[in-house]
């Protein structure tokens, strides 16, 4: 399963991640996935600070996020990463959260852009490595 994605990330979910009915809370999601985008760069060498220091900024532009299954304290579970480039200025991860059992957690897609110096939106060249 983990050989369906260029890249997967091992997590567990943490006490203090689950709200008052014992799950992790919808906004913990979003943490889990950014991190494994950014781990995701750097197993690439896509340096994040480096392309903010050339005023380069990756920033999101739509997360559209669906949730199927709930995980909890202890769980453990892989977030699996596809990257793809659409056009001149967005790129997409498709993400999805796997339980440990096997079952999808969380299907994402994240779309976002770089901005060069001046705001305007482009795909850096460093994203290029990613494919």
């Amino acid at each position: 399963m983990k050989s369906d994605y260029q890249y997967t990330l091992d997590f567990a979910v943490r006490d203090y991640e689950c709200d008052m009915q014992g799950i992790v809370n919808n906004s913990v999601y979003q943490n889990y996935l950014e991190h494994a985008r950014h781990e995701f760069l750097k197993s690439r060498e896509v340096d994040f600070a480096e392309l903010t220091q050339q005023g380069i900024h990756l920033v999101v532009v739509r997360a559209e996020l669906d949730y199927k299954q709930s995980l909890a304290s202890g769980d453990q579970f892989f977030v699996g990463i596809n990257f793809e480039i659409q056009g001149k200025i967005r790129f997409v991860f498709h993400q999805d959260i796997i339980r440990a059992d096997g079952k999808l957690a969380v299907r994402a897609k994240v779309t976002g852009t770089s901005l060069n110096p001046k705001g305007r939106p482009f795909v850096a060249p460093d994203l290029q490595k990613l494919l």
